[in-house]
């Protein structure tokens, strides 16, 4: 006999698609109408069909120009930023105790940084790399070292570097810790026995077992460093000159500064896009390297002792 399906349950989710299509899918269909008109004020828009997506993805308009020259600053900060805090998150995972009162403490330090406002972290980094009254700034430049972050343009990329791994790699350290914590003391066990060295229980037992939380540390930073915005605003305001002005800071002054609607809205669905595609190919790319590993070890893992 089968079950009786109770459709009435649809009823208590049914408030919740509503509240997603009012601020979600109304949102998204505004800025689809914006990217396919143009304004010159007084709330009058004309058709302009694709005209501004053409505009925007050639690169030798001005618009062109400008989108893919944030584009690249874009890629090359998530790059630098997954480079350096995937890494340095997995050696703080390991370097964290894993019983007694140290381990409280010390998940209560690592998740400092992560409790700070977006804007608060921008200004505390704006005063402490500051030149004339910042710790930061004005010991490099007492040491010798020319350091301006408002006036070059490898001060204010390191300087944005910095602050976005003090931030965020606590993140990525907690979740590999939790990676950690998951593996059987089993497995260390064996490898004692065996006479693994450290490297070879890191490579063998604990990377692997990581890989899960790894594929969520690398999503999450690269959509939160590919979508950074308050911060560098904060701290450099994009400055100096376009050097730290990233897509999301080009598309705020395209759309509040110049009023420009129309190529704002163009590019902020193209933005969209190359996020979810990224991260599409990202999760597609470490899922399938976690199948290979799983059905590889899967046959050795089951063999009777």
């Amino acid at each position: 006999m089968e079950k009786p399906i109770n459709n009435r349950a649809w009823l208590l989710v049914a408030p919740v698609f509503l509240i997603v299509a009012f601020s979600a899918i109304v949102p998204i269909m505004t800025v689809v109408n914006y990217s396919v008109q143009d304004t010159f004020g007084n709330n009058q828009f004309f058709w302009n069909g694709l005209g501004w997506f053409q505009e925007l993805l050639d690169p030798s308009t001005e618009l062109g120009g400008r989108f893919f020259a944030a584009l690249w600053r874009n890629l090359a900060f998530s790059a630098i930023i997954l480079a350096i805090e995937v890494p340095l998150g997995i050696l703080v995972a390991l370097s964290m105790p894993r019983e007694g009162w140290k381990v409280a403490a010390t998940l209560v330090v690592m998740a400092l940084p992560l409790l700070i406002p977006w804007n608060v972290v921008g200004t505390i980094w704006q005063v402490f790399a500051r030149a004339d009254i910042g710790l930061l700034g004005y010991g490099l430049n007492w040491l010798g070292i020319d350091y301006n972050y408002t006036g070059d343009t490898l001060s204010a990329w390191i300087t944005i570097v910095v602050m976005d791994v003090w931030h965020w790699t606590s993140l990525v350290a907690l979740l590999c810790y939790a990676g950690l914590k998951s593996i059987p003391d089993a497995y260390y066990q064996a490898a004692r026995i065996d006479g693994a060295s450290r490297w070879a229980i890191f490579t063998t037992i604990q990377l692997p077992k990581m890989k899960r939380v790894l594929l969520i540390a690398v999503l999450l930073r690269f959509m939160d460093s590919f979508m950074i915005y308050t911060e560098p605003f904060v701290l450099t305001g994009g400055g100096p000159g376009n050097a730290t002005t990233f897509l999301s800071i080009d598309l705020v002054k395209l759309a509040l500064g110049q009023f420009d609607l129309g190529k704002a809205a163009a590019m902020s669905l193209v933005y969209n896009l190359i996020v979810l595609a990224v991260c599409w190919v990202f999760y597609t790319v470490m899922t399938h390297a976690g199948q290979d590993y799983d059905g590889n070890r899967r046959p050795q893992e089951e063999t009777p002792a």
